[in-house]
């Protein structure tokens, strides 16, 4: 995993100004559990099936057999609203099932957060690395999405009694890895998400074009550009990676695993060689992103034979550029 750093770059392109301030409620020490809900549908009306055959069989990537059996008797499943504890209970047709995970303790993830541009549509944020920007896995609660809805924003006067999509409504409009540090950009209202959105998706309908490295230079509203430090020495000063991405199968992983393969969807990245450092068998590069696929700088670096440097040593520079029209 690479280690990360970024500034970002506004407007005239100057450097950022030192935060405007910081925010962030301390994290509980447990988070509120979740719930996932199936609705059962039988294949066979001849069939009986129980609860723990169900459980067992659906979702036997989540736990073995003794561990849904223990779930099932600790009171952790509801059939249409009702706890269930009889493992071998028969399921109707269209019968509710939700299993209640109980709430456990997320790893570390910083609180803090910087906010580098602020109006009354948006929010630039400095994230740190560590921290994680949805919930997902083991991380649900300290996420940067809890820490923007615990804020309480300060809207302009002429918002706060206008229809409901310029009303606080904060969220990321784009992500960062969670190992990741680097600016972020949040909306504050629907109407400001919708637009923002606009602009990044502008890249992957771009990458779908399969546009050649000499469109690279034209003028979007914004642009994202990382220095990475790579494996081995690059040849070529510039490289274009075109490289679908996509979800391919690996075994013990039940989501699969993000990887370069055909079948996936496009994505496109420009890579600049910066620096060769031949003493070290390491380039310096930097990379600008058309789409935003997951890990894509990661895996179109590897593609190319130069995967990033480890994290002790890897360091990877972000910015964005949003050019006002």
């Amino acid at each position: 995993m690479a280690a990360a750093a970024a500034e970002t770059q506004m407007g005239d392109g100057a450097p950022p100004p030192g935060a405007l301030y910081s925010f962030g409620t301390p994290w509980p020490e447990l988070n509120q559990g979740l719930t996932y809900t199936d609705t059962f549908r039988c294949a066979d009306a001849d069939a009986a099936t129980t609860l723990i055959e169900f459980y067992s069989t659906n979702h036997k990537s989540s736990a073995p057999l003794p561990g849904w059996i223990k779930r099932i008797r600790n009171g952790q499943i509801t059939v249409d609203g009702e706890v269930v504890t009889d493992p071998d209970m028969t399921l109707v047709d269209g019968s509710k099932l939700v299993y209640h995970r109980f709430p456990w303790q997320e790893p570390f993830a910083p609180y803090l957060l910087e906010v580098l541009y602020e109006d009354d549509d948006m929010v630039a944020l400095n994230k740190p690395s560590g921290l994680q920007v949805l919930p997902k896995g083991l991380f649900q609660q300290r996420t940067v999405l809890a820490q923007l809805q615990l804020k309480d924003w300060k809207m302009a006067s002429s918002c706060r009694f206008k229809r409901k999509d310029v009303q606080s409504h904060p969220v990321p409009v784009h992500r960062l890895g969670r190992g990741t540090s680097g600016l972020l950009l949040c909306a504050k209202t629907k109407v400001a998400k919708v637009r923002l959105a606009s602009y990044f998706a502008e890249g992957a309908i771009n990458a779908a074009k399969k546009r050649d490295k000499s469109e690279f230079s034209e003028e979007r509203k914004i642009s994202k550009f990382y220095r990475a430090l790579v494996t081995g020495i690059l040849d070529d000063d510039e490289v274009v990676v075109t490289q679908p991405i996509g979800l391919v199968h690996y075994p013990g992983v039940a989501e699969g695993l993000y990887a370069a393969c055909s079948s996936g969807k496009p994505a496109m990245s420009k890579v600049c060689v910066l620096e060769r450092l031949a003493h070290q068998n390491h380039t310096l590069v930097q990379v600008e992103i058309h789409s935003g696929r997951p890990h894509q700088i990661r895996i179109h670096l590897a593609y190319i034979g130069h995967p990033l440097v480890d994290l002790e040593q890897a360091m990877l520079h972000q910015h964005i550029l949003r050019q006002h029209r």
